[in-house]
């Protein structure tokens, strides 16, 4: 199970026991889009290639609001 802890500042992540953190210029960068407007599932699909996120998607904006 990944886990994804999201901040204004970028993403703490645990995947396969180990922890990382990815910066919010980083995630940036990989997905295109200014952070606030970049959804959960796409920064899991960042750290999870196959990843089959569940539920719907939320903005940044509105997980760390």
């Amino acid at each position: 199970m990944t886990v994804l802890s999201f901040d204004e500042q970028g993403v703490d992540v645990v995947y396969e026991g180990h922890d990382f953190r990815l910066e919010k210029s980083l995630i940036e960068d990989a997905i295109d889009k200014p952070y606030p407007d970049i959804t959960d599932h796409e920064v899991l699909r960042i750290v999870e290639k196959n990843a089959s996120p569940s539920g719907e998607a939320r903005q940044i904006s509105e997980i760390v609001d």
